[in-house]
């Protein structure tokens, strides 16, 4: 069972480099405007998610920082 558990935290870690890498080479040629969008509601959605917990918080979290985000760069 260790291994499996091991096994388990290393996809887990790859998935998010992954994500984190991907994400990142999807941001070159975005407007600046849309690039604060993005990283607005990536904030958000990970305050949201350290503050509730759960997957509503984090859609929230996730779409007040995108509005955030959107009107900080006008």
């Amino acid at each position: 069972m260790k291994s499996i558990r091991q096994l388990g935290r290393r996809l887990g870690t790859l998935a998010v480099a992954l994500s984190l890498v991907a994400s990142l080479a999807a941001c070159g040629d975005m407007s600046p405007r849309t690039r604060d969008t993005a990283i607005g509601a990536g904030v958000g959605g990970a305050a949201g998610a350290a503050i509730g917990g759960n997957g509503w918080s984090t859609l929230g979290g996730a779409a007040v920082g995108g509005v955030i985000g959107n009107q900080v760069g006008k």
